[in-house]
């Protein structure tokens, strides 16, 4: 039997607060994260004029939430111009062999 991972608990700062994270991942992904968050909670609160932190950190969510939609569109159209071009490479390739040279004519 595997043994689970073990969480670890790390401190991070977010929008001036203290928060204890308990995660799978390493401290430092997870001190990554929350500097990340941070940053972009930072960006949209200098944005606002005399806007509530809880409003911020919706804005904020929204921004993380686009950029993780388009992130994965471009993931998406890579996986599939990968694809197409692998098959077409393997065609060619296929094309250029002799036919005694293809594995399944033994």
């Amino acid at each position: 039997m595997t043994k689970a991972p073990e969480r670890t608990v790390v401190t991070v700062e977010i929008a001036g607060e203290e928060y204890n994270i308990r995660a799978l991942a390493s401290p430092e992904y997870t001190k990554d994260c929350a500097s990340y968050v941070d940053r972009t909670l930072s960006e949209i609160m200098r944005q606002g004029t005399m806007l509530q932190a809880h409003k911020g950190a919706i804005l904020a969510a929204l921004a993380l939430a686009d950029e993780l939609f388009q992130t994965r569109a471009q993931l998406d159209a890579l996986r599939t111009e990968v694809g197409t071009r692998s098959d077409a490479l393997a065609s060619a390739i296929e094309h250029r062999l002799d036919p005694s040279d293809l594995a399944g004519d033994s």
